[in-house]
């Protein structure tokens, strides 16, 4: 088994190669044992990538010293935990596309209590603080833990509340570790590296792109009970993960707002399509009644 996370760790450091491209080999090759053996033909028809591809790829896992990759990280207390280790969380394990690796900085005790995610627009109006400030507390007192994407407006205030209020918080990023978005988000992300969780499928260099933020949140869903929108606009990343928490079977909880509220139409909308109307934290724990601590 440990032979198998290594090669799988070593895969996901590869440049270019997707994590659909690495499940492709694991349906061919379960325990990656010819991974070594497999000529750049091999892999081109296995990963489904191009010849050119697949002989960079060749090169990469021939040549790269994944141990002073890992000197690195251990000197940084980040914490890497793959699909196949027994605490990678069961609720994020269950989604259609569960991310292969993890990794985490922080309290990684974290992942084994009940979690919420916390999600909205990132020009937080005066009305979306209030929201925070009447629901994050009650939920705090139940023990859950706020889970966000450290972006600005209702993310980042999501994750200092919980912070305030001496809960606990999960900072899922869309890019790796050492390259903390937005920036100015860093001295706050230092701090919940310590005493909270920093938690990415991206390995620590990785730099953000657009691309990662949409599936940054379908892990914000996929390790939540429910994801909670507290402002969004129409044409929202919010409503991403909203939509990926309705696929993953996750409760989706919206505040309603004004009707003249741009960042009130998102939510307002999620509502009309089913989403549970939040008037307050009874509203979510009532759903939640019968959930039960996962892992």
């Amino acid at each position: 088994m440990q032979l198998l996370k290594e090669r799988l760790i070593t895969l996901h450091h590869c440049p270019r190669l997707s994590c659909k491209s690495i499940r492709h080999l694991l349906r061919h090759d379960p325990t990656l044992e010819n991974l070594y053996k497999y000529t750049p033909s091999d892999m081109a028809s296995l990963f489904s990538i191009t010849h050119q591809q697949a002989e960079a790829i060749h090169q990469y896992i021939r040549i790269n010293n994944m141990s002073k990759l890992h000197s690195i990280y251990k000197a940084q207390n980040i914490r890497l935990i793959t699909i196949f280790d027994h605490e990678y969380p069961s609720l994020l394990k269950e989604i259609y596309d569960p991310p292969l690796v993890l990794y985490l900085k922080g309290n990684h005790h974290l992942l084994n209590t009940r979690m919420l995610g916390m999600v909205g627009a990132r020009k937080m109006s005066s009305y979306g603080s209030e929201a925070l400030q009447s629901l994050i507390p009650p939920l705090i007192s139940e023990n859950f833990t706020i889970v966000s994407g450290l972006a600005k407006g209702v993310d980042i205030h999501a994750h200092c509340l919980a912070m305030k209020m001496k809960g606990n918080t999960i900072a899922v990023l869309g890019s790796g570790i050492f390259n903390i978005y937005p920036k100015e988000h860093k001295k706050i992300a230092d701090f919940m590296s310590q005493y909270h969780l920093l938690l990415s499928e991206y390995p620590p260099y990785t730099a953000p792109t657009k691309w990662n933020f949409p599936m940054r949140n379908r892990i914000i869903s996929g390790l939540s009970e429910g994801v909670i929108v507290v402002e969004a606009k129409e044409k929202s990343g919010s409503l991403i993960t909203a939509d990926q928490a309705m696929e993953q079977g996750r409760e989706v909880f919206a505040v309603p707002g004004s009707i003249l509220s741009e960042t009130s139409k998102g939510t307002n909308s999620l509502i009309k399509q089913g989403a549970k109307l939040v008037a307050d934290t009874n509203d979510i724990l009532e759903e939640l009644k019968g959930g039960k601590l996962v892992n």
